[in-house]
């Protein structure tokens, strides 16, 4: 009577370790494989005013009056690898040591190495310029403070930092991405228009009423305006765009204005119900609305509205896709841009110390010295690329000619390209190397015809990781 007894108690007692021992693999199965689950990236957006006060020095005059309100604005991108911003100003240009010194403050409030900030003009003319090392140059000849209001530039880089701490410690999960494109209907023209002999005939500016100018075809253009945006099922967390073209209607007066570009995209962000918008100016050193602009006040509203519709265009064709840390890699390298051989210190200190120049040629002879000084110093200039899944967003020093952008749309035909120029202003323009021999006065500003090599070395380098 016994015996079975026992045996029944034994196998059930095996019966109930090898139940239990099957659910402890199964549990710890599970728990490695939540471990093992890439995580989500999350996003923080930040918004500063960066509107000068009246009296401020601008682009070409001292500010008299605000036509629209400028901002600095972009994202911080947490994940497992250390943070990444990406930062783009209503300004005309930031450079040398302001360029070094936006990187840093906005590294330290993101706790984060200055090679994973990427800060950005977007070029309009009635914009800022952002440059202690000219500053320093021009106080030396007694023309401090004629170029650059150093107090209100110090300030707006501090208000951005703070800024990026704050969306840093608000960053939300963004699970899905998206990608849009658009064409931009009659707003960009190449600017070189080339005679029989291969040379620069005509020069067509951001405004034309030559004839001439507007009746020969667009040229070379990257006539698309892409669209990158960060989703959690259908809310929308931020929308970026890019697209290539100087960005100004008239300008010059001291009247400042984020240009058709910014209102185009502050309008975008109302009707989006205050999605975050941040825009980016692509290469576009020798592309500009000269064919379709007059240079009225009217047609600052048409450019606008076309640009606005582009943009909305881009937007209802967005395409998502899950994305997690994954899918994220950040790839920067430096390079060494070579100056142009005719940027010859003892020359340009010789325009600075006469009583014969003018302003603007004193202004020109600091610029080119600022940015040989920063060169002659070791100071380098970064490439860099963030991947996210099939989307590459790129950015640039520089007022690049377009052929760099399609160049690098044309490395990953099979991706999505979006060329963010005008990181680091302190070369200027910079053209492709047969560029140099056609004449025109962009290819006479800091860098020589070797550039061309260099970055696009740079550019491949940063579009394999």
């Amino acid at each position: 009577m016994n015996a079975p007894a026992y045996r029944s108690f034994t196998l059930s007692k095996l019966v109930r370790r090898l139940i239990f021992g099957c659910a402890l693999v199964l549990c710890l199965f599970s728990i490695n494989s939540c471990q093992q689950k890439p995580e989500q990236i999350r996003i923080g957006v930040f918004k500063v005013d960066a509107t000068p006060p009246i009296g401020s020095p601008v682009a070409y005059a001292p500010a008299r009056s605000i036509t629209d309100s400028l901002s600095a604005r972009g994202i911080v991108i947490l994940s497992d690898k250390k943070p990444i911003v990406i930062c783009a100003v209503d300004w005309l240009g930031i450079a040398n040591e302001g360029q070094e010194r936006w990187k840093k403050q906005l590294a330290e409030a993101a706790n984060t190495s200055t090679d994973r900030v990427s800060a950005h003009a977007l070029r309009q003319h009635d914009g800022m310029r952002r440059d202690f090392t000219t500053e320093s140059i021009l106080a030396e000849y007694g023309l401090g403070g004629t170029r650059y209001d150093t107090t209100f530039l110090v300030k707006t880089i501090q208000n951005a930092a703070n800024a990026v701490r704050l969306a840093v410690k608000q960053a939300k999960p963004v699970p899905h991405i998206g990608f849009g494109e658009a064409m931009v209907e009659k707003v960009v023209s190449n600017r070189r228009i080339l005679g029989e002999d291969g040379k620069v005939e005509i020069i067509r500016y951001s405004k034309s009423t030559d004839s001439l100018a507007i009746a020969v075809p667009e040229g070379v253009i990257d006539p698309r305006l892409k669209s990158v945006s960060f989703w959690n099922e259908d809310e929308g967390f931020a929308v970026m765009t890019y697209y290539a073209t100087h960005p100004q209607s008239y300008n010059g007066e001291g009247d400042v204005t984020c240009e058709f570009v910014g209102i185009a995209r502050n309008a975008r962000e109302k009707v989006l119900g205050n999605v975050p918008h941040i825009h980016f100016t692509g290469a576009a050193g020798n592309v500009a609305a000269g064919k379709y602009n007059d240079g009225s006040a009217a047609m600052r509203s048409v450019l606008t509205k076309r640009m606005e519709t582009a943009m909305k265009q881009a937007w209802d064709q967005t395409t998502k896709i899950p994305v997690t840390t994954e899918d994220l890699a950040w790839k920067s390298v430096t390079v060494a841009l070579p100056v142009g051989k005719h940027v010859n210190g003892v020359d340009l200190r010789a325009i600075l110390a006469s009583e014969k120049a003018n302003a603007e040629e004193k202004f020109a002879a600091a610029k080119h010295l600022a940015w040989l000084k920063w060169t002659q110093a070791g100071n380098t200039t970064e490439v860099s690329s963030l991947r996210l899944a099939n989307m590459w967003l790129l950015n640039l020093p520089g007022e690049l000619f377009v052929e760099y952008q399609l160049a690098a749309q044309a490395m990953r035909p099979d991706d999505h390209v979006c060329t963010a120029a005008y990181e680091e202003y302190g070369p200027g323009y910079i053209g492709t190397k047969i560029s140099y021999s056609q004449g025109g006065y962009e290819t006479q500003e800091r860098v020589s015809p070797e550039v061309e090599q260099i970055l696009l070395n740079a550019i491949k380098k940063v579009l394999q990781h």
